[in-house]
Parts: C-alpha cells; structure tokens; sequence
C-alpha cells in the first residue's frame, strides 16, 4: 500500500465514522426518516474493500453510506438523499437504504437481504460475455449465506468461471440473531470452498482488507474465476436506529469496540508511513470540515417537487437495449 493511499483510507474512515455520528444525531431530531443503518466500527472493511477494487462493478447491503463515499460520491449528495432531499444521489427518493450511482459503477442498497448477490452474478456474466474481466465485487452480511440465492449463485459463478468477487461481511449477526444459532459454524467462507478459492481476513484492519481484495482483482484480470473473501468485523450500533442493541452484552461490546479500525489504522500512519501527527490532524479537519459542509448543504437543498413521484415508476424503453 502506497502512502497516498494510505493517507486517503484513513481520510475517509474517519470522514465515515464522524457523517454517521452525524447522521444518527439528525435522525433523532426528525431531519432524516425511514430506516437508518450505521456503518460505525466497520470502517476498515467499508472504505478499504472499495479502494482497493478501483475497476468494475460494485453491488452492496443497504448498510452503504460510507462504501458510496469511498467509491466516489460526494459526500453532501449523501447526506442530502438521507435527509430526503431532490439533490441527493438517488433523488431523495432512495433514502439511506438505497444510494445508486452508475457513474461511479456503484449498485448499491439492495433492501432485500442477499438480493443483492444473484444481481451482481448476472452483471458478471454479462462482463465476462463482452471480453471485460475488471469484474464485479459484491457485498452482502453473514446473514445473507443462508438463503437459497446465496449458493444458487456461488453454482452459477463457478460453474462459467466468472469474474466476480464475494465478499462477506461477518459481523456475526443477522440483525439480532447470532451466527451461531443460524449456521453450523462461525467461518462463512466453508459453505464456498467446494465452489471457488476462498480467503479470510481481519475486516477490523484496513491493510489486510486492501491487499486482499487488491489480491482477488488482479486474479479476476487474468480470468482466475470466482473469488471468496470473508472479513471478520463488529458493529459498534444496533442493526439499524431502532434496534436498541440489547442482545449483546456490555463484556461483548467492550471487546468489539477494543477492535477500532481507527486508532489501529492511525497507529499504522505514523509507524510504518511515518505521518506526523500534525499531518494526521490535518486528514482529520479536513474530514470534519466535509462532514460539516454535507449536513448544511443537506439542510438548505430543496424537497423534491411533487411531479418526481410519478418518475421512474414505470418501464421506460431504452435506446441502447438490443431487442
């Protein structure tokens, strides 16, 4: 890993980490509605994994605001669509759940748990049909490998070698339900052994997040096939604002939150790319002062206009689909 791209993880880690304090506090005064899932103690996997697969396509969980940051999205068109509003990425019509940016090749926010991943498959077989092996990533809980679509898909993978990498978030909860009392064992990666090379990380570190991705991407390149890589990391919020968390215990959480991606990650700054931390302040006001500029843009931006409900609710025919 480079020292600029260091410094840019680590930018935006702690950019994720201070617009989503910032977005739980404006959901508790009524700015944002709907459903809110925070990204907090997750950072390393969410920042890292999309820096480091720069090229294709990228499918995601609805728990995405900080993956659609470090994938290239403007900050205050994020916060603009949870707040609502016309400007926001997804013409506030999306809301947290579902931020959408073809130009940034980002699909993301699939609300229904794994449906994200027989979607990416279909993207990677489309890839790999016009002679384009950059491939495909997608993102998906431990929770979603329990479902029929999930092994469907690793079949369809291997079976046309696609180029296309999963990627599981194992926090090991499916909203409130431990892993261990859905799945026979702890590591998700066994149920894709049989299918396809299979990897596990630290998803709590950020460098071995990257250079395992940065790893599985050059191997879709060269048309190794299918990839599965499994990050181990731990949510410090409840699955979503209206979870109170209640499920884990105090001794379970103190031993999640010793994990923090960012003082590991700002540790690495100063000892192996020797960052002073006068520099590494810097990084970090810089990242505040956005955080800052996205609610106020947020609040001052307009509502959609009434006319916008009735858009993209039917087919529209394409010029550029072939019949």
């Amino acid at each position: 890993m480079e020292k600029l791209i260091a410094q840019d993880i680590y930018y935006l880690m702690y950019l994720g980490r201070a617009f989503e304090y910032k977005a739980k506090e404006h959901y508790m005064t009524g700015d944002i509605s709907g459903f809110l899932h925070l990204d907090i103690g997750q950072e390393a996997l969410s920042v890292a994994s999309m820096k480091a697969f720069e090229k294709g396509d990228v499918f995601t969980t609805y728990r995405e605001h900080i993956m659609a940051i470090a994938r290239g999205m403007e900050p205050k068109y994020v916060m603009a669509e949870l707040f609502g509003k016309a400007s926001g990425v997804s013409g506030g019509k999306g809301g947290s759940m579902h931020l959408f940016d073809p130009s940034h090749f980002f699909y993301g926010g699939d609300a229904i748990v794994g449906g994200q991943i027989p979607n990416a498959v279909g993207c990677a077989y489309a890839r790999k049909y016009q002679g384009n092996l950059e491939g495909v990533m997608v993102v998906f809980g431990d929770g979603a490998t329990n479902g029929g679509a999930f092994f469907e898909s690793l079949n369809i993978a291997a079976t046309h070698k696609l180029p296309i990498l999963f990627l599981c978030e194992n926090n090991e909860y499916a909203i409130g339900t431990n892993i261990k009392r859905a799945a026979p064992f702890r590591e998700q990666y066994k149920k894709a052994e049989p299918y396809m090379l299979t990897k596990a990380v630290d998803g709590m570190k950020a460098d071995e997040v990257y250079n395992a991705i940065k790893e599985a991407q050059s191997l879709l390149e060269k048309g190794h096939g299918p990839i599965f890589i499994e990050a181990y990391t731990c949510r410090f919020e409840g699955h979503s604002m209206s979870d109170a968390n209640l499920y884990r215990s105090s001794q379970e959480m103190k031993h999640c939150k010793a994990k923090d991606p960012l003082p590991y990650f700002k540790n690495k700054m100063l000892t192996e790319f020797n960052f002073t931390q006068e520099e590494i302040e810097a990084v970090e006001k810089k990242a505040d002062e956005s955080v800052q500029e996205a609610v106020e843009f947020a609040t001052n931006a307009k509502e959609p206009s009434l006319d916008a409900l009735y858009e993209h609710v039917f087919y529209e025919e394409l010029n550029n689909v072939v019949s």
